[in-house]
């Protein structure tokens, strides 16, 4: 599923016009953007959780020439599935 159909099926479940349910899902995702920067968590009761997870630096290997080169360190997006989805889905 693709934003365009995520758009179509939040329009249709909430009664909103397309247009509507674009902005609230942009708004959506902006605030859990934000949340996320501000190193904050976002916790979905029923849906799931994100948080931000610190990578440290390590050592990898370049496929190409074999030489060891260092990865740097960094923050990802991390989503943890509640237990209602995880149910949802087996």
């Amino acid at each position: 599923m693709n934003k365009t159909e995520l758009v179509e099926k939040i329009a249709a479940g909430a009664g909103l016009s397309k247009v509507d349910a674009k902005k609230a899902l942009d708004a959506t995702v902006a605030a859990i953007k934000d949340a996320l920067v501000a190193g904050d968590k976002i916790a979905l009761v029923g849906f799931g959780t994100f948080s931000v997870n610190e990578r440290p630096a390590r050592e990898g290997i370049n496929p190409a020439t074999k030489q060891k080169i260092t990865i740097a360190a960094k923050k990802v997006a991390k989503f943890k599935a509640g237990a209602e989805l995880a149910d949802a889905l087996n």
